[in-house]
């Protein structure tokens, strides 16, 4: 039995505290960021970045960016990053993909950027079957414009303009984007995944990696929508964020695996 050393703890150590490892992944360039407290963006973003460099892609990839909170990462990440309008980042990435064929091109975008302002985008793009994959993160609200409704929020939350919550005869039904996606036969993958606890946020990673290795096959087009907390346009406290988005988010907008595979 091999022995424990045991390391007194009432004087100061004989050697000092030091790194052992980094466990930054390699592109991200800084691990800051301006967002609120509790936000799942920083979250997608990192496991997205970590795929990216798994399925070899490290030095030959773009994300076309959206507007809105998640475009702060633009200058932190090391990527090619191509800033889009609103909603239209499908549209650039698939005329990147068509022009250069080799590169792993992605889409980030919010639902307001993709449900509200560019559904047709995304929607036309998946019924090509274009090489790219498209990634929305999915929390209901814009929260870069002061956290008012999207196409994607569910019936009851409450937001900056639903105070009382989101009511289907005054707003009619969310939208559920990854549902309509899937059944195109261009289409070669769609997931929808979270990022509120440790396996969630691994059947993200491995949802991720499995869409890049599907796009860099020249599969089909593939999607991914992950659902993110956001506790400043939810009006809840930063730790009840991950249990809110379980209670109320994840019950319309189911995670799982809605097509793997091309037709």
């Amino acid at each position: 039995m091999t022995e424990i050393e045991v390391v007194p703890t009432g004087t100061q150590p004989a050697q000092p505290g030091h790194i052992v490892a980094d466990f930054m992944p390699d592109l991200i360039k800084t691990g800051t960021h301006q967002l609120c407290a509790g936000c799942g963006e920083p979250i997608a973003m990192r496991t997205l970045l970590e795929a990216v460099s798994e399925v070899g892609y490290r030095s030959n990839a773009v994300a076309i960016f959206g507007i809105g909170c998640y475009t702060v990462f633009s200058g932190g990440i090391d990527v090619e990053v191509v800033q889009a309008l609103h909603g239209r980042a499908p549209s650039v990435a698939t005329g990147i993909k068509r022009v250069r064929p080799q590169t792993l091109v992605l889409t980030v975008q919010g639902d307001g950027d993709m449900a509200n302002e560019g559904l047709q985008e995304v929607l036309h793009t998946a019924a090509r079957g274009e090489s790219v994959t498209c990634v929305m993160l999915n929390n209901g609200v814009f929260g870069e414009t002061g956290g008012h409704m999207t196409a994607t929020t569910v019936i009851g939350q409450r937001t900056k303009n639903t105070l009382d919550g989101r009511d289907a005869a005054q707003h009619g039904y969310p939208i559920s984007v990854a549902n309509m996606i899937a059944p195109l036969p261009g289409v070669a993958y769609v997931a929808r995944c979270a990022v509120n606890n440790a396996v969630a946020i691994d059947r993200a990673r491995r949802s991720f990696k499995r869409a890049l290795q599907l796009q860099s096959e020249g599969a089909g087009f593939t999607f991914l929508e992950i659902l993110t907390m956001c506790p400043t346009g939810w009006f809840v406290d930063t730790n009840q964020g991950p249990s809110y988005l379980d209670e109320t988010i994840a019950k319309t907008h189911i995670p799982g695996v809605l097509k793997d595979g091309p037709d």
